[in-house]
């Protein structure tokens, strides 16, 4: 039975960012070629492909995500996504995550005051859920993935 491991989606070359584009990232693939790789997107199957960009905001002493033309708070539909993955992958090994990414991002990601402008940098939504949901588990970013092979 093969390892699994959790990989955003568009690092494994899937068209699901924001602008419909992706991320492939090669040396990702290559060095979980042996592995069962798990796609994840928690922003793609809410949001759709393209869409509209997303930030994260602290308001109210919290962090949420925020479309950022409509100001749609969709903190908890990108928290259900992870939910989604830990009921159908309990048993991960790994989890590799899109840097910088509002959801994914690993200490990268943006975190915004109300007036938008920059407060510091933290995990996305999904990165900081997954850490609690798999506290035993590596979590890294594209950056780090031949550090923790």
């Amino acid at each position: 039975m093969k390892k699994k491991v959790l990989i955003s989606g568009c690092l494994l070359g899937e068209y699901c960012r924001y602008d419909g584009a992706t991320k492939e990232d090669k040396t990702v693939i290559e060095a979980f070629k042996d592995y069962e790789i798990i796609s994840f997107c928690p922003e793609a199957p809410v949001l759709g492909t393209p869409r509209e960009r997303i930030s994260v905001l602290f308001k109210d002493k919290e962090y949420k995500v925020v479309t950022d033309e409509t100001n749609k708070d969709v903190t908890a539909l990108i928290k259900e996504q992870v939910d989604l993955q830990v009921k159908h992958h309990p048993d991960l090994e790994m989890i590799v995550l899109k840097s910088k990414s509002p959801s994914c991002g690993l200490g990268t990601t943006p975190i915004l005051n109300e007036d938008r402008r920059v407060l510091m940098y933290d995990d996305g939504i999904a990165a900081s859920y997954l850490k609690e949901k798999y506290p035993k588990i590596n979590i890294v970013d594209e950056h780090n993935v031949n550090e923790s092979t």
